[in-house]
Order: structure tokens, then sequence, then C-alpha cells
């Protein structure tokens, strides 16, 4: 699990369990709020057999990601 701090948010590679393996995702929190994350699912096309796998293509995409937007979407 890698971990990227905003000025406004915090986002980290995870993963999201589904038919047929698993997703990488990004998690985004507001920095020093509560609540549940928001997940992104990134690499809409692949599917991985391992949670492992998953997460090394997240924190690999999450090295790209230039900034969270107010809204919370990432931005590229």
């Amino acid at each position: 699990m890698a971990r990227k701090e905003f000025a406004q948010f915090e986002a980290v590679s995870a993963v999201v369990p589904g038919e047929g393996g698993y997703s990488a995702a990004i998690a985004v929190k507001a920095l020093g709020g509560s609540g549940a994350p928001r997940f992104h699912k990134i690499l809409d096309e692949q599917k991985f057999k391992t949670a492992f796998e998953a997460d090394q293509a997240a924190e690999q995409k999450l090295e790209q990601l230039t900034d969270v937007a107010e809204d919370g979407e990432l931005v590229w």
C-alpha cells in the first residue's frame, strides 16, 4: 500500500475484490476528515489474480496522480 498526500486529500493504493479477480483502485479521503474513503477503480479493463498484483498496479498509477480535485475526483 502506498500513500500520497495533497493539499486537501490523501490518496492510497487499494484493491477491490470482485468477480474474476481483483481490481486496482485508489482510495481518497479528506485530510483530517472522518468517514469512509471514496474508492476509484482504475485500469478498468484489467483484472488481477491476486490482491498483491492489483495493489502493485495501483501503486504505480498512484505515482502518476498529480492531484485530487475539490470534489474528490482524481487528476492525472
